[in-house]
This record gives structure tokens, sequence and C-alpha cells, in this order.
């Protein structure tokens, strides 16, 4: 990370929140978080300037995304999505949230990994407007790159303030904090996921019924 930090600055951080957003299975938010720590430790980047490169990159590949999904549309991604991690299973959970929640899946969804690297492509092909799906697309990349940016610079310029015992009780504290957190929502993602699932069959199974020439993904 600090070869690459040092050698490719901003830019790396632009180009893989970007390319993330567009549907690529990458370390986005962990990046972010090591740029922020490598600002509070070293002092080479400005956190303001890291901030806005991952907001400027989630935006832009979002919207990249979005055109790929509204020109390939659903045939082409249950055709081939498979091959970027849009499973079958993926891909009906995102029809039906986004018939049942398009502008908060649009946003929140920033703060899930799961459904991070996908919205944007979900949200093209279910055909969601562009104007509206850019208002809530921007709100979710400030609030997700920017708030990680400056939080994880706060936690770490906090720990390099103290000394001694004080600072490896910090580290420790934190680190067990968002290990903890991450558990968590982890499980609770999939339960989450695992209900909506089956929510999402049903409605399918439903529409299928009233309309036999539809076909269940």
């Amino acid at each position: 990370m600090e070869y690459l930090f040092q050698h490719y600055g901003y830019g790396v951080i632009t180009l893989i929140v970007m390319l993330e957003s567009m549907g690529l299975p990458l370390p986005a938010e962990t990046l972010i978080i090591s740029a922020s720590l490598y600002c509070a430790a070293t002092h080479h980047m400005d956190i303001g300037w890291v901030a806005v490169a991952a907001i400027v990159g989630a935006i832009i590949g979002d919207n990249i995304g979005y055109i790929i999904g509204r020109m390939v549309g659903i045939p082409l991604l249950q055709r081939y999505g498979a091959r970027i991690g849009m499973t079958p299973d993926r891909l009906l959970l995102g029809r039906f949230l986004f018939r049942r929640h398009g502008s908060e899946i649009v946003f929140f969804g920033r703060f899930i990994a799961v459904v991070r690297v996908f919205v944007a492509l979900l949200a093209g092909a279910n055909h969601m407007t562009w104007p509206r799906f850019m208002i809530f697309n921007a709100a979710g990349g400030i609030c997700w790159a920017g708030g990680y940016a400056m939080l994880s610079y706060y936690l770490g310029h906090k720990i390099m303030q103290l000394s001694g015992p004080a600072s490896v009780i910090g580290a420790v504290t934190v680190v067990i904090g968002v290990g903890g957190c991450a558990i968590f929502l982890r499980r609770n993602e999939k339960r989450l996921t695992d209900k909506a699932l089956q929510e999402a069959r049903q409605d399918m199974t439903d529409d299928t019924q009233k309309n036999p020439s539809q076909k269940i993904p």
C-alpha cells in the first residue's frame, strides 16, 4: 500500500474505487481506510484530497456501471453475470430490492460489500431513471467514501497522539472494535440476505403465476 501511495498518490485511490463501483470485486473500502491511516501516520498525503479522490472515483465508477447495466440489460446479466460474481441469487435479490426500495438501495448499498459492487449495474439494468440514480448515488458516495476516510483518519490520528502502553491499548481497542463490527455486520448481512432471497423467490413466483411467459432467473 505504501508503495502505491508514494508512487501513484491520489490517482490509485480514484482508480480502484472507480473500478469497484463499476462492478469489479476490488478492495476499495480497505484502500480508503489504509490511505487515511497512511495520512495520519506520515502526513505525506492530505486527508481532504484522499476523501475527494475516493468520492470522485465512487461517483464516476457508479455512473459507468449504470450505463453498462442499462446497455446490457437483465438478459445478458443472467447469461454472463456469473463471470464477474453476479450470481443468479444476487441478480434475483437485486431485482427484488430495486422493485421495492430502489433509491434506498443506491444510497445504503454503498455500505454493504456484497451490494456495493453491483448496485450501479443493477440500477441501470432495472431502468432506474438517471436523475434519481445520480442524486442518491452522489449522496451515498459522499457519505461512504468521505465518511470512511475522515473517520479512519481521525481514529488513526488520535492513536498516534497516545504514547507508551496507552497507544498499544488504544490500537488494540480499535482493532477489536472494528473486527467486532465487521463480524456483526457480516453475520447479519447473511441473515438478511437469506431472508430477502426467500421473499424475492416468492415474489417472482407470484409474478410468474400471474404472467406464465415470465421466467424466474
